[in-house]
């Protein structure tokens, strides 16, 4: 489908085009713009596949404080 699509030829006119639309000082702040957002992208994706390689830390589990169990027949507020 896509064969023979990024021939030298094709990616002259594609250039060309470009910078008949966006005017030679625009073209190189494109060309950073681009290669800024791909390194970007990058570096995310690397970010995540680092972090998803650390698994989290079991946190401790808290013992439970010894609080009596407050039930109808011996909570205080009903003793009238």
């Amino acid at each position: 489908m896509f064969e023979g699509l990024f021939q030298p030829m094709h990616l002259l006119i594609i250039f060309f085009i470009a910078l008949l639309i966006f005017g030679p000082k625009k073209l190189p702040e494109l060309g950073k713009g681009l290669g800024d957002g791909i390194r970007a992208l990058k570096q995310g994706m690397k970010d995540h596949d680092t972090k998803a390689d650390i698994k989290p830390e079991a946190t401790p589990a808290v013992a439970p404080e010894n609080k009596p169990v407050i039930t109808p027949e011996n909570n205080p507020e009903n003793k009238a």
